[in-house]
């Protein structure tokens, strides 16, 4: 747009992050550098100086996006105008990817959908496909019979349509990739869906009518909160993630403008210029990319078409993890994704801030490693004698400010709600809202170490050569069984243990120090355990902590059933 500069917002971007790593660094040497320097102490200087990137970006990105969301009436609407405007009226297809899903939970969101399209008038220019990668020949027929029954209960509205290819080839992106070469014809736009989305009609409407309103755009991808939930794991994980996720998509939305995200879903896209571009390379040694949906949007930016990210929250649900074994496998699968790109990187014709998105993407995966060994040393001097000269007050404040910095971009969405009144209403109140995110800082205290130590086995098979594929995910809420938490977790809880023990050799500060950051995996086990177990989830259900406002409003699928936990 002609008042949009992205080279100068890039480059405050860049000198906000230069000032956030000085001043990190600056801390880190005050505090490590009195009484000389050990080897270990040199460890730690250089693996925390290497994670100051993506530090940086999530206190530049959360205070760029707090400013914005406090001082612009309308923030999506400032990030993406075209969603105010119109243009010609153009056929779209709903797509759906399913694979061995249960169909019970699919279907309902898309009547409700449907339904809202209908009663809006606009009915007749939308087309919902099923794309189906389902292989097990019992899952196949319930999931014809579902579909059958499904339309048949509707009589009539928006067409349905439901196919199953022959092959699995590419995995999603190729499922995608076939509908649009052999079944698209007919529709300009895609609104993209997955087995476990949700979009309201008027969410829908208003990413069709910025497609229509600008012809140059490729793909506007909605931001996406979870659903209600009824179990501990994904209720609290989610009332987090909502706030760090607004206030991180609108400061980076207001510096990446037209090179925006692609996250495979709850989005709108341009069948031309998609099927043209955004065709997968095959890796080098012959495999599929698996996480596709970046990858997507870079060659769209590369070919000169512009994709934008909404920060908006309405309208626009998912599932989560419904225990946190289902969470550290999804860790998994997304790092593997993730670190394909480091075959991307230098493909000729991209733009540099595909690349820079590339690298971003991998980057929340590196550091987890580097946190690891930062922790590993720091105990590893602390046994040796080396911090009996570190000042432990100033230790102690650099670890605050550092997790503050890391924190940004939920305790920023945490502030913007406890500032609007209006806001806060539909949390309960600023009461009710202020319990749930005290509770859930408290939660990703404890399941950051966790996931950190995962990361970090994870990379380390790969680098192994370790490959376990891109499984069916359980989306169903369950119970963990002790034992099975036992078998998974041993590995994080023995890391804990092992270091807690030996900072408790040198001293209570020693320890002290050290157990917010060893806590979460000396207790994951029975974490895993609780987070999962009926009782601690009716509790907070009852109590509508960490309830979020579409619970409060009785919205969807997980908020009826959450009454029944």
């Amino acid at each position: 747009m002609p008042s949009e500069s992205p080279a100068l917002r890039r480059v405050v971007f860049v000198l906000l992050c230069l000032a956030v790593s000085a001043g990190l660094g600056t801390l880190l040497w005050r505090v490590l550098a009195s009484g000389g320097w050990t080897g270990w102490e040199v460890v730690v200087a250089a693996a925390y100086l290497l994670t100051l990137p993506w530090t940086a970006i999530c206190v530049v990105n959360a205070g760029l996006g707090l400013a914005i969301l406090l001082a612009v009436r309308d923030a999506p609407g400032f990030l993406v105008p075209q969603v105010r405007g119109t243009g010609p009226r153009l056929r779209t297809a709903i797509a759906v990817c399913v694979r061995n899903e249960d169909m019970a939970a699919v279907l309902p969101p898309l009547g409700r959908l449907l339904d809202g399209l209908e009663a809006a008038g606009e009915g007749e220019r939308f087309t919902l496909w099923f794309l189906s990668d389902t292989r097990d020949p019992e899952h196949a027929a319930r999931e014809d019979a579902a579909v059958a029954a499904f339309v048949a209960a509707r009589g009539g509205g928006v067409p349905v349509r439901h196919r199953r290819r022959a092959d699995g080839a590419g995995f999603k992106a190729g499922n995608v990739m076939e509908f649009l070469d052999n079944h698209a014809g007919g529709h300009e736009l895609v609104v993209m869906l997955d087995a476990d989305s949700e979009m309201s009609a008027a969410a829908v409407l208003r990413l069709v009518r910025g497609m229509e309103a600008d012809p140059g755009l490729a793909l506007i991808q909605q931001l996406i909160v979870g659903r209600p939930a009824p179990r501990a794991f994904p209720r609290l994980f989610q009332f987090g993630m909502r706030a760090g996720m607004r206030a991180w998509a609108t400061g980076q939305g207001w510096w990446q403008l037209d090179d925006g995200p692609y996250w495979g879903h709850n989005a709108v896209f341009r069948v031309a210029p998609f099927r043209e571009h955004a065709r997968l390379p095959v890796l080098p040694d012959g495999s599929a990319i698996l996480s596709h949906d970046q990858v997507e949007a870079v060659l769209l930016h590369a070919a000169g078409w512009r994709v934008r990210c909404l920060p908006a929250e309405d309208g626009s649900l998912e599932g989560n993890p419904p225990a946190l074994p289902e969470f550290l496998e999804r860790d998994r699968r997304w790092g593997a994704g993730n670190m394909q790109y480091r075959y991307l990187i230098g493909r000729p014709g991209l733009r540099w801030m595909g690349r820079w998105q590339m690298a971003q993407a991998m980057l929340l995966f590196l550091t987890a490693p580097l946190w690891v060994v930062m922790l590993l040393a720091a105990v590893g001097n602390a046994v040796s004698g080396g911090g009996a000269s570190t000042p432990m007050g100033a230790l102690a404040g650099l670890l605050f400010v550092t997790w503050l910095c890391n924190a940004a971009p939920k305790l920023c969405g945490y502030a913007e709600v406890l500032i609007k009144r209006e806001m806060a209403a539909t949390y309960g109140g600023r009461g009710a809202f202020l319990r749930g995110a005290v509770l859930e800082i408290v939660f990703s205290l404890l399941i950051e170490p966790v996931s950190l130590i995962n990361k970090t086995i994870s990379l380390g098979m790969l680098a192994l050569g370790v490959r376990s594929g891109w499984g069916v995910q359980n989306r169903v809420d369950r119970g963990v069984a002790w034992g099975d938490a036992a078998r998974l977790l041993w590995p994080h809880t023995l890391v804990g243990v092992g270091c807690v023990l030996a900072l408790a050799s040198v001293s209570g500060a020693a320890l002290l120090c050290g157990l917010p950051f060893l806590a979460g995996s000396v207790l994951t086990i029975p974490l895993c355990v609780w987070t999962a177990a009926p009782g601690v989830s009716g509790w907070l259900v009852r109590r509508r902590i960490a309830a979020t406002p579409e619970e409060l409003a009785g919205t969807g699928r997980a908020a009826q059933s959450a009454a029944h936990v």
